[in-house]
């Protein structure tokens, strides 16, 4: 594994404020590429909601499409820029913010042995010897692995999946054989859901109240990790998400109708996880999903890309102390090329942070066609979203992005110069070209 920590600071200076505000005809021009895409014949889209920042200010925003498809039955919805979706794999960057605040305070070491917070002796079978860390976990290093699932019902103790001889543990597929603890980098939903447990605890608190009390409440943010638990106001402005495909299958037909596949609350209201009333923190945290259950606008997501362009601020109030971004967003992993060190996905992880992936302005890894944005964040996939959540620390400029379905299979229409969906490098150069580029022109 390549570990390689930032020699220079990251983050710049906190950008200046009153960054100009999008001129009409650039503004008009983006409205219409970017309906161009939402509508486009061969893969539409059924909702979509982004944000721009330009040297730290939003200067941005804009939601297209529906966030509710009643067919006929009930009025559909537009979506807004306060349109809630469920982020996916983005929550993992969330999440991390909200440890590293629990760092900060001196309740968790990232160079610990995560069984300190867990209360019991998490190992590898297979490498015995080799204490998990919060920093192994959070570079996706830890040799854990999905192959035996990643969530299981409240009244079910992450002891009983994880320890050998446990009554879930099975044929320990959730463990690696031949790749120990900071050997190789494979990305694994699981080891947030042990982070979230180790959250829990050393706090005692229940990972989603510990969310809001960490992260979102400080920021003003109305969003939460399970429907359920959300506001009435917060509920009925979330997206249900679609695919002209049926659940749970491949079954595509990009002619037929839009089938919700998640947060369809039209019928009757989201129910609370079963056994919540009596769950015991640190037990067990992954039905709150801490690795891709947030639900949040892309106007809020854009509330937490300022403050961390802005080295830890929000307003007037510190939430973090700007040596704790450094640490969180430094190069922690770098792809070798030859999948010697770790596995890419097919080029969609190149490197990573801790608890975030990295873009480097290179060909085959940036964002935008013709590169110029060397970025950190995440990206984020599950039940037909696409979500990015990717900034530049150095410039402070930004790009949120929530695609709340698509009418046909994206990795049929594969990009161009990326990883990514033809759909989401459309979008995201959109973005870039007239709200950023343009923008830096213009001053």
């Amino acid at each position: 594994m390549a570990l390689l920590g930032s020699v220079e600071p990251l983050f710049a200076a906190p950008p200046s404020s009153g960054a100009p505000s999008l001129p009409a005809e650039a503004r008009r021009a983006l409205d219409a590429e970017l309906a161009a895409v939402v509508a486009d014949p061969a893969m539409q889209l059924a909702s979509l909601s982004v944000v721009a920042l330009r040297a730290g200010q939003p200067v941005y925003e804009q939601a297209l499409g529906r966030r509710f498809i009643g067919h006929g039955a009930l009025p559909d919805k537009p979506a807004t820029p306060g349109t809630l979706y469920r982020i996916a794999s983005v929550s993992k960057m969330m999440t991390t913010l909200g440890l590293m605040r629990l760092v900060e305070y001196g309740r968790m070491d990232l160079e610990a042995d995560v069984s300190r917070y867990l209360g019991f002796s998490l190992r590898n079978p297979h490498f015995p010897e080799q204490a998990i860390t919060l920093r192994s976990l959070l570079t996706h290093t830890s040799s854990l692995r999905d192959d035996a699932g990643y969530s299981w019902p409240l009244a079910t103790s992450l002891k009983d999946v994880l320890l050998p001889g446990g009554p879930l543990f099975g044929s320990g597929k959730m463990w690696a054989e031949r790749a120990g603890p900071g050997a190789f980098f494979t990305y694994c939903n699981l080891a947030w859901g042990v982070i979230g447990t180790a959250m829990e605890g050393a706090t005692g608190e229940r990972f989603d109240l510990l969310m809001q009390r960490l992260l979102l409440q400080p920021l003003g943010i109305q969003a939460g990790y399970h429907p359920s638990t959300l506001p009435p106001a917060a509920l009925g402005r979330l997206a249900t998400l679609y695919r002209k495909r049926t659940v749970d299958t491949e079954f595509w037909n990009a002619q037929g109708l839009w089938i919700a596949q998640v947060d369809d609350y039209s019928v009757k209201p989201p129910a609370p996880p079963i056994g919540i009333a009596t769950y015991v923190p640190g037990s067990n945290a992954t039905p709150f999903s801490p690795t891709g259950g947030l639900r949040i606008s892309a106007r809020d997501m854009g509330v937490v890309m300022r403050m961390l362009v802005n080295g830890g601020m929000h307003g007037a109030t510190r939430l973090f102390q700007r040596a704790t971004l450094e640490r969180m967003f430094a190069r922690q992993w770098t792809t070798d090329g030859a999948g010697g060190n770790g596995d890419t996905l097919g080029g969609l992880f190149n490197a990573w942070g801790l608890g975030n992936a990295h873009f480097p302005d290179r060909p085959g890894m940036g964002l935008v066609d013709g590169g110029g944005f060397a970025a950190v964040g995440h990206l984020g996939e599950a039940y037909g979203l696409r979500s990015v959540f990717a900034f530049d620390p150095a410039r402070g400029d930004g790009l949120v992005v929530l695609v709340g379905g698509s009418s046909a299979d994206p990795d049929l229409q594969k990009g161009s110069y990326s990883s990514l969906a033809r759909f989401e490098e459309r979008i995201l150069t959109a973005l870039y070209r007239y709200a950023i580029v343009g923008q830096r022109a213009a001053t």
